[in-house]
């Protein structure tokens, strides 16, 4: 039975209040999660206001809220495991100022990421660390989940460009978080906590957001190995020679052969490395420079684009997610890999996911930011094969214990979410993820915010 939400409908325009079966099933799911818990109602707030009310009158009536955005998510953050409110923020989509000479701009939550980008352009100005998904992710969650993208190599994540916040607490209290100078040491870095806090601590309602000046150069393009070994290598070998690179990725055999069938593309089915250059200038010189590396661990193919040319070049690497997701119909995205290690044990890493395929004889597609050390990896299962399902899980065990090893993390971008908590504690141990409760309990007392995601449940 649903809950009594009638309250909603004093807070904001009923038009903007749905308990329809649709819009209910539409929020227990995101791209990761096909089955998931209905929320009893979802809510599209237009305003910071209508936001704090809507938290202070749950907060009253022990009501979970869980924020929701673009559904992008593959670890299942924006599933109301335990039903209440969803609370979707796509309506709160304004480009609200842009200061150019400050290199800023404020925006709303529900802002997708390309939308910033064209407003800046219009100074000039992009905004570097936007994921490859930034036509269909919103900033808000994007702050969410500390994400990061293709450029991290040279411009860092998401948190590294985000100045202030606004935010609202669970009992209604909104907060700024931050600064927008470009440095401050006044108090708690209550910006930094919310950054990755997955909707758990507060709610964004506003960011403000640095901005760069665009590149005079750019020059992309992509090399071609005949091993996954020797591509990993290069990789990493040109990333500790301190090449300027902006976009440096790296996709094995499989993922070759599956893009290949999905786009239509004739390139031979080898592991590849995808390359982006930008520069005041010189950039040229870096292109060499990389050239040379590579060439010292077998590259068959290296080959250059212009700028024009690049998003035909890149569309491999770009829709891969896609064409894995389509690429097997008896198959399912059974353990998402979003793993990163230090940039020595990059290779190794690729190596062992690729090892262990092998040895429990599955689908493993490999790819991923590899100028940064971070490896996606997607294990394809049948899940009504129940030997398979549970060779899939000790391959994914075995992954995250190499990860560790090494000094890596379970989650480079994506978030913790429903899919790794039981990884919370073997990363940071028992007393930092206490700390981490402690926060939770200081700031929302009566776990009303997305309740169930990232902290284990104390049973565990």
């Amino acid at each position: 039975m649903l809950r009594d939400v009638g309250f909603l409908e004093a807070i904001m325009s009923p038009d903007r209040v749905s308990s329809h079966e649709s819009a209910r099933a539409e929020r227990a799911t995101d791209w990761g999660t096909d089955h998931g818990t209905e929320p009893d109602v979802v809510v599209w707030p237009a305003s910071t206001e209508e936001v704090s009310a809507t938290l202070e009158a749950a907060t009253r009536r022990e009501l979970p809220v869980t924020p929701y955005a673009a559904g992008t998510s593959i670890e299942g953050n924006p599933i109301p495991v335990h039903g209440g409110i969803s609370m979707d923020l796509t309506r709160m989509d304004s480009v609200l100022e842009i200061r150019p000479a400050d290199h800023q701009i404020d925006v709303e939550p529900g802002v997708l990421g390309d939308a910033i980008d064209d407003a800046a352009g219009d100074h000039g100005l992009f905004f570097p660390p936007l994921p490859s998904s930034g036509d269909i992710s919103t900033i808000g969650g994007m702050i969410a989940n500390a994400a990061s993208g293709m450029g991290t190599v040279k411009y860092g994540e998401i948190a590294d460009w985000v100045l202030e916040l606004e935010a609202v607490l669970a009992d209604g209290s909104v907060i700024t978080a931050g600064s927008k100078a470009s440095k401050t040491s006044s108090g708690y870095n209550l910006r930094d906590l919310i950054v990755g806090s997955e909707g758990t601590l507060a709610v964004v309602t506003r960011a403000t957001l640095e901005l760069a000046g665009r590149p005079r150069q750019v020059r992309g393009g992509r090399a071609l190995f005949s091993e996954l070994d020797d591509a990993a290598d290069a990789v990493a070998d040109a990333v500790q020679s301190g090449v300027d690179v902006a976009k440096i990725e790296l996709i094995d055999r499989d993922s070759a052969r599956i893009s290949n069938a999905y786009t239509g593309e004739s390139l031979p089915d080898v592991p590849m490395v995808f390359l982006e250059f930008h520069a005041e200038h010189g950039v040229d010189d870096e292109v060499a420079f990389c050239e040379g590396i590579f060439a010292e661990h077998g590259v068959e193919r290296f080959e250059m684009a212009d700028e024009e040319e690049m998003a035909d070049l890149w569309r491999a690497r770009r829709e891969l997610a896609v064409a894995i997701r389509a690429s097997d119909p008896d198959r399912d995205i059974g353990h998402p890999g979003d793993v990163t290690v230090p940039i020595s044990e990059y290779g190794s890493t690729v190596t062992r996911v690729k090892r262990l395929a092998e040895e429990y004889d599955l689908s493993i597609p490999c790819f991923g930011h590899a100028g940064d050390g971070n490896v996606h990896y997607i294990v394809l299962v049948d899940e009504d094969d129940p030997d398979e399902l549970e060779r899939s899980a000790a391959a994914q065990e075995a992954i995250i214990d190499h990860v560790l090893d090494v000094g890596g993390t379970v989650t480079g971008e994506h978030g913790i979410g429903l899919g790794k908590r039981d990884y919370l504690v073997r990363e940071h141990g028992e007393a930092s993820v206490a700390a981490m409760r402690a926060v939770k309990r200081a700031l929302d007392p009566t776990n009303t915010l997305n309740p169930g995601k990232i902290l284990p449940d104390q049973s565990d």
